[in-house]
């Protein structure tokens, strides 16, 4: 734990996996760019299930908070662990192949006095594959689709967070690329800095692959979904439900006079199919509504929280 301090402490936490050739240099860093600072710090380090020497390499530094996880469960995961292991009052993320730059964290803490929440890195002149920045262009254009995310680079790991930003919070998937945009969703102040981005020169990319792109985009439908509408969900799907079942149901009875006083046949006509699948779509899209209002009521209850979040309570005597 750390003393008391009028500052805020720092925690500083890097997933790292199968990264033995960029630990020991990293920790460095680290240790050269956090001693002058006022704060009183931590470095946390989570091997996600390395497979080489990065986590025996991990062992023999000093000062270090080492959290091991049994396999490789992804970056979410490792951060996930990082976030509800850290002591700090402020956490710092950043990956830990060294091209983020850990002389701009004073730059993070700056805006962080400022008043902010939550200040993401922006790789402006980023140093990697054409195939990476165009990956990532992709992936930010669908982040401000689904988000109305403002951040250039939601993708950067290099960010600065305070804690009460994950006390209600939960990490799953792939869904650390877009916790800026989530936040910023329940209202918190949310800025950006442009940072230093380095070519990586020991190891290779192990959290970039398609797949993980794939799964993130399935992460990002399910959180927009759920971070506006868990609370009225029943409203929205609901809604739809009974517009359509309005809809087939006009749609049969027009056809139902067509049929009785103006002898039209319907026999060869596609237009009865339709009324009564717009009634049967209506009727589950509402069952999903109420089925999903239900879960979200359960969610909130389970985990003793609310759809909202608040900043503050004064009381004035």
């Amino acid at each position: 734990m750390f003393e008391k301090n009028s500052l805020p402490s720092l925690s500083v936490i890097v997933p790292v996996y199968n990264e033995a050739g960029n630990v020991t240099l990293l920790h460095q860093e680290l240790v050269r760019v956090l001693t002058p600072l006022p704060h009183q710090w931590e470095i946390v380090f989570i091997d996600d299930g390395s497979t080489d020497a990065t986590y025996k390499k991990c062992k023999e530094l000093r000062p270090l908070k080492l959290i091991a996880l049994r396999k490789n469960y992804g970056q979410t995961a490792a951060f996930d662990a990082g976030f509800k292991n850290a002591a700090g009052d402020i956490f710092v993320t950043m990956d830990g192949d060294l091209q983020n730059d850990p002389a701009d964290i004073p730059k993070l803490l700056a805006k962080i006095e400022e008043g902010y929440d939550v200040v993401c890195g922006w790789r402006k002149k980023r140093q990697d594959t054409w195939s990476k920045k165009i990956t990532s262009r992709v992936a930010n254009q669908l982040r401000k689709f689904f988000f109305n995310d403002t951040i250039h680079d939601s993708g950067c790991a290099l960010k600065a967070y305070r804690r009460e930003c994950f006390e209600e919070a939960d990490l799953y998937g792939e869904m650390h690329r877009f916790i800026p945009a989530i936040l910023a969703e329940r209202g918190f102040k949310i800025t950006e800095v442009i940072v230093n981005h380095r070519p990586r020169i020991y190891g290779s990319s192990k959290y970039g692959n398609i797949i993980r792109g794939f799964k993130s985009l399935v992460d990002m439908i399910f959180v927009s979904f759920w971070s506006r509408y868990s609370a009225r969900s029943l409203h929205i799907l609901g809604g739809f439900g009974m517009m359509l079942i309005f809809v087939g149901a006009v749609l049969l009875v027009a056809l139902f006079i067509v049929r009785l006083f103006f002898d039209v046949s319907l026999a060869n006509k596609i237009w009865p199919l339709i009324a009564v699948t717009f009634v049967l779509t209506g009727i589950q899209f509402f069952t999903i509504g109420i089925v999903t209002d239900l879960l979200a009521k359960t969610y909130y209850k389970v985990h003793n929280r609310m759809n909202y979040s608040v900043h503050n309570i004064q009381e004035n005597v």
